[in-house]
């Protein structure tokens, strides 16, 4: 086994981990301290930064100086009030000071036009998405801290007293080595590419899941398992994960088909299961996608259309995927094309055509507007209920794609891993995915801030701990 001795290891090197990074290394200089600092990074040069590199990076401001408004009681809504609400005001009182601090690094903002048409709470976004975040942090590192490319950890060691003194990892070779240090981050993200954990966690179906993105596959859920086995307390919906409907065609990342709410899903069967119009995109996505992935024939459905869809102004921006939708001038022909039973289809549309009966002046697809359907429809429509009557008819096939996992371990709010008993483990930190922090639904514009965020904090008490 090859050995090595830093003081400080942090695992991972998405928006979590190189924050860390970073604001280890300014806290060292602050401190004049002279702690070895290593990265590790499962992945090499080119693909590091997991889903960080793949994700929009929205988060929830109005500009880099101003959240959005009602931020935390959002966040603990979203949750039903599960999340740790400690946890989430630290978040607030530190968002800003973060994207200032980004900020003095080169990353760069912008109040983007996102993919949600509907109006959801108000976005910003780094200029270059998350991948800008990955380079310019790296960037910022430079050549002052180590990063060893295509190391996987594996295991944390204790010293007798239960406090941090290394971890043992493998190569890309499958060479064991032992890391020793005295402080360890954790920012390797969840468990979304374990198929174990998943079907363990959440059912047979998640394991045959597809991936948002190339980086999500790097996230096997090592770090969980390393801290549940040195004693940490499990936090977070261990059921739960986010996910997004996406076009299952297009090899691009995040493809999603977000256009849905303004016609009507079906299924192989060509009936309708679900309200297309229940909420905003950013409140009905999951369980959608959800819905197809596990009780759908074939965890797929299609959104289909008419001409109608191209009257609404930028729906373009709400569709990632880059290949066409099928596109026939009838009914019969779309359903062949989807090889769907062309009468089912046909009896489905003309039984939502005749609930579609409002008036269709009141359609406004930049809010919920209350145009829906009328009479004995199951499942009605809630909003945006035109008919599906003039061609080209259009249809978009779906898929459930997992982004990231809800279950993880739990911190305090100085980023501080929580034993079972509620006190910390000394020497250990995590941030980003791996924190138990989500339950039922995530709350958009919120996962690559908190990484940042508790990336930042856990760099700072990290240094802090080895110097005390």
């Amino acid at each position: 086994m090859i050995s090595t001795t830093y003081d400080l290891i942090i695992v991972g090197s998405g928006a979590a981990g190189l924050a860390a990074a970073l604001s280890a290394l300014e806290r060292k200089h602050e401190r004049g301290s002279s702690a070895r600092i290593a990265l590790l990074e499962r992945s090499d040069a080119a693909e590091r930064g997991g889903n960080t590199r793949y994700s929009p990076a929205y988060m929830r401001l109005e500009a880099v100086d101003r959240l959005a408004p009602g931020f935390v009681e959002d966040m603990l809504a979203v949750s039903a009030g599960r999340s740790d609400r400690r946890i989430i005001e630290r978040l607030a009182r530190e968002a800003v000071p973060t994207l200032a601090w980004l900020q003095r690094y080169g990353v760069t903002f912008h109040r983007p036009l996102t993919y949600f048409l509907t109006a959801a709470a108000p976005r910003i976004q780094p200029m270059g998405g998350g991948a800008a975040i990955v380079e310019q942090l790296a960037t910022a590192l430079g050549r002052q801290i180590p990063t060893l490319f295509g190391i996987a950890a594996e295991r944390l060691v204790l010293d007798d007293h239960g406090a941090i003194a290394g971890l043992e990892a493998r190569d890309a070779d499958g060479r064991r080595l032992s890391l020793r240090g005295r402080a360890i981050i954790l920012a390797c993200g969840g468990y979304e590419a374990s198929r174990e954990l998943l079907a363990e966690t959440i059912g047979a179906k998640a394991a045959e899941l597809r991936f948002i993105a190339r980086g999500t596959r790097f996230n096997r859920g090592e770090g969980i398992r390393m801290a549940l086995e040195a004693g940490a307390l499990r936090s977070g919906d261990w059921t739960g994960f986010h996910c997004e409907p996406v076009d299952p065609r297009s090899e691009a990342p995040e493809a999603v088909v977000l256009v849905y709410p303004y016609g009507i899903v079906v299924n192989r069967l060509g009936k309708r299961f679900f309200d297309e119009g229940a909420g905003r995109v950013d409140e009905t996505w999951e369980t959608l996608a959800r819905t197809i992935a596990f009780e759908q024939d074939g965890a797929v459905a299609y959104a289909i259309f008419d001409q109608r869809l191209f009257t609404i102004e930028g729906y373009e921006r709400a569709i990632k995927s880059e290949i066409p939708p099928y596109r026939a001038d009838s009914i019969a022909a779309l359903a062949g094309a989807l090889q769907i039973d062309p009468t089912a289809l046909d009896a489905t549309i003309a039984s939502y055509n005749a609930a579609a009966a409002g008036d269709e002046t009141a359609f406004d697809p930049t809010r919920t507007d209350g145009l829906k359907t009328i009479g004995p429809l199951d499942p009605p429509k809630s909003n945006w209920a035109r008919p599906i009557d003039r061609p080209p008819f259009l249809a978009y096939p779906l898929a459930c794609a997992i982004a990231y996992t809800f279950g993880g371990i739990a911190t305090n709010d100085d980023a501080e891993v929580l034993r079972s008993d509620g006190t910390p483990l000394h020497g250990l930190y995590a941030a980003g995915e791996i924190n138990g922090l989500f339950f039922h639904r995530a709350p958009g514009g919120t996962s690559v801030l908190r990484a940042l965020v508790f990336g930042r904090i856990a760099g700072h008490k990290a240094i802090d701990y080895l110097n005390a």
